[in-house]
């Protein structure tokens, strides 16, 4: 691994030593925590009826697979619309038919500090990192991870790492299997393309790069213990990738992905390539069989439905149009001819929007 010089190595060494210790509590943590079901939960042998036993085994299977869903916020308004619109659809798959496996949800807000949206988004505060993200503030997603869970009470036994530009379309199952983490596929996450350098962080001892998967950390369904074991070093490794130029100009905006990346690779966690996870418009036409709509590229539309991609539209939605303040109700639909994918994504903010509550008020105060 490359050492970072300078102030950047102080950092890394604080660091690294502050998420020992909290590695060595985590783990403490996840044994503790592996209790037998207590004797009152549903389980075959608690009916006399055929039927009522293989709804409980269906129900305690799914319960022992149900899975927490995190996602990590900075706190400023761009943030926090995108968190509440999140959580809106989040509650609305939980509670569908299909949803038994989606578990708690947890934003979790490294800004170090509560903000006013507390009581309406279950919210775990964590510190930003100590020396500051240098400019690229998901670089304090894997520290804002190592704290929540060594120190929240986390009932479930996987996680689902998501992102406040997540909509879910539909109740996600737990499509992780066999110590096997469900994860995305990326077509920008090229670890062979990047060898040379990864090869710093992942040496040659440790295997073909290949072992590398093309993921970032979201969406990925993971045991909460292998979780536990990958975060520090996820950690460990963002911080030395952004104190090393190579690979902070090769990986750019993107440079957590890799870090987890080989984070999970280090750790010997594989991951099981979904395509359904998710879509992200307007490159993808259909929502079709997705779980998540991943709204990260401005849609941009000329009023007969064709695309300016590149060009603002006469028609657009782009997350970042609305940085500094939330968008309004009743964002205008696309014209026709427009993708399916981007007219469900923008009647899905509408619908979120007029549904939570004081969101005029919200928007207004900005």
């Amino acid at each position: 691994m490359a050492a970072p010089c300078g102030r950047g190595t102080l950092t890394l060494f604080l660091v690294s030593l502050s998420a020992a210790f909290l590695t060595y509590n985590v783990l403490v943590s996840f044994r503790s925590s592996l209790q037998p079901l207590p004797s009152s939960f549903p389980t075959a042998s608690s009916s006399s009826s055929s039927s009522s036993s293989s709804s409980s085994r269906r129900f305690g299977a799914a319960r022992r697979r149900a899975f927490h869903t995190a996602v990590t916020a900075s706190g400023n308004a761009y943030n926090t619309w995108q968190c509440r619109v999140m959580y809106h659809w989040f509650k609305e798959a939980r509670r569908a038919p299909g949803g038994a496996e989606m578990g708690g949800f947890t934003r979790v807000l490294h800004s170090g500090k509560p903000d006013e949206f507390m009581d309406e988004i279950p919210t775990f505060v964590a510190d930003p990192l100590p020396d500051g993200d240098q400019g690229y503030i998901v670089l304090n997603r894997p520290w804002a991870f190592v704290q929540w869970l060594q120190k929240a009470d986390i009932k479930e036994d996987y996680i689902l790492m998501a992102e406040p530009d997540h909509i879910i379309v539909k109740p996600i199952p737990n499509l992780s299997r066999d110590g096997q983490a469900a994860a995305f596929h990326f077509f920008y996450i090229e670890p062979e393309k990047y060898e040379n350098v990864l090869r710093k962080f992942f040496p040659e001892d440790k295997g073909p790069i290949t072992k590398i998967d093309p993921i970032g950390n979201s969406p990925v369904i993971i045991e909460k213990e292998s979780l536990g074991r990958i975060a520090p070093t996820w950690m460990n490794v963002s911080i030395a990738m952004k104190n090393d130029p190579d690979a902070d100009k090769s990986f750019g905006w993107v440079l957590e992905m890799y870090a987890y990346a080989v984070a999970s690779a280090l750790h010997g966690v594989g991951n099981i390539l979904h395509k359904e996870f998710m879509i992200q418009p307007p490159w993808d036409l259909e929502v079709g069989d997705a779980f998540i709509i991943h709204y990260t590229y401005g849609c941009d539309y000329d009023m007969k439905g064709k695309s300016t991609y590149g060009k603002i539209g006469e028609w657009r939605f782009d997350k970042r149009s609305y940085d500094d303040k939330p968008p309004p109700r009743n964002l205008p639909l696309p014209p026709n001819g427009v993708p399916q994918s981007v007219v469900t994504l923008v009647k899905m903010v509408n619908e979120a929007t007029g549904s939570i509550p004081n969101w005029d008020s919200y928007a207004a105060s900005y």
